[in-house]
């Protein structure tokens, strides 16, 4: 029973052009989900709590430019609401997803680590290596070990405040690739912060398509290239279609949350 469970997309895009929230769409439809759009950080369009699935989605800019503004202040209040409801075992529980930029504004909101800009933006198709905590994920049973994901920041989260995490029986469930010559800390790349609650840093809606349309804009092949070569260009396009790239990703992260909080929703309907 699909048709009495209701799906919302947050856009945090604040109007910029994107593929995100096609790529959202699609997975939602793919799912067998009908959803409704609410522009948030741009038109101020906040969601009720009456839905069981929220999309929270990527965006440009600052993950702190929110800050003091009635967008924020709305998503937080609704945060809220959401978090509170599910500490009531009674209660229908909420689904909650967080990508790219709402997922370090959630990680702000929860206090679970540091969010700072990088020393260089990451832009393309990078290996994300599970933890110990992501080797037992749901959402990552079937991905390889790294997996391959899109990556696009500025920012990132890093630090994290362990006995915050330990209170709330949150998880770290990926790092980003190992850089050994880099003499920096491995940003977080997902965290799973309840049964209900889960963000990643990378963007798993991303398909073929978005990526292609990405790595072909002059700016950003050119970015591509002078930062890591020809080679990891190709490598990058190589990766939208092999089927151990991005296609997997995009076919077992969201559906995989998705699908589960279906499947929670109608056994805990049926008891």
């Amino acid at each position: 029973m699909k048709n009495n469970i209701k799906a919302a997309i947050i856009d945090l895009y604040d109007g910029e052009t994107n593929q995100g929230i096609r790529c959202i769409k699609d997975i939602l439809s793919d799912c067998g989900l009908e959803y409704k759009l609410y522009d948030l950080r741009a038109k101020g369009e906040v969601p009720s709590t009456d839905y069981d699935i929220y999309i929270s989605s990527g965006g440009p800019g600052s993950p702190w430019d929110g800050e003091g503004k009635k967008w924020e202040e709305d998503y937080f209040k609704l945060l809220d609401t959401l978090w509170a409801n599910n500490q009531n075992p009674t209660n229908r529980k909420k689904y909650v997803f967080f990508i790219c930029h709402s997922f370090q504004i959630m990680v702000r909101y929860f206090g679970l680590a540091e969010v700072v800009m990088r020393n260089s933006k990451s832009f393309g198709i990078n290996p994300v290596h599970k933890t110990k905590s992501g080797e037992l994920e749901k959402i990552f049973e079937n991905l390889t070990d790294p997996f391959y994901a899109a990556d696009f920041r500025e920012w990132q989260v890093i630090q994290p405040n362990l006995n915050r995490l330990d209170s709330m029986g949150a998880k770290i469930i990926a790092l980003e690739k190992v850089r050994p010559h880099v003499d920096l800390e491995r940003a977080i790349m997902a965290i799973r912060i309840s049964d209900e609650f889960i963000g990643t840093q990378f963007h798993p809606e991303a398909d073929p398509e978005s990526m292609q349309h990405h790595l072909m804009q002059p700016e950003r092949k050119e970015h591509v290239v002078s930062k890591y070569g020809e080679e990891k260009y190709q490598e990058m396009l190589d990766l939208c279609e092999n089927e151990i790239g991005i296609k997997l990703t995009r076919k077992n992260v969201l559906p995989g949350f998705i699908n589960e909080a279906i499947l929670r929703l109608n056994e805990n309907q049926n008891k």
